[in-house]
């Protein structure tokens, strides 16, 4: 299936500002601590390279990287909100 022109532009332009995001000195940090994050894991053995987990911050906050706040889950399950009964986002 052959994308329009106006998706192909909308591609592009969405990666060039994806990128230029990801370029951002904030963002460069945070994804410095969930590489060491993930280090870490692999270091104490809970996870592998390739093994299609998460490593998971409970807190949700990335700089936090002891070993009571990290835990390895699945990509699905790590990358979705949180939700109540209803379907609601919490």
């Amino acid at each position: 299936m052959a994308r329009s022109p106006k998706t192909q532009k909308n591609t592009l332009a969405r990666q060039r500002a994806q990128a230029k995001y990801n370029s951002k000195p904030e963002q460069k940090k945070r994804r410095a601590q969930r590489n060491a994050a993930r280090a870490k894991m692999i270091k104490a053995g809970k996870a592998r390279k390739g093994d299609g987990k998460d490593v998971a911050h409970l807190d949700n906050n990335t700089g936090n990287n002891s070993s009571s706040n990290l835990r390895i889950q699945s990509k699905s399950k790590n990358r979705s909100l949180k939700r109540n009964k209803k379907g609601q986002r919490r």
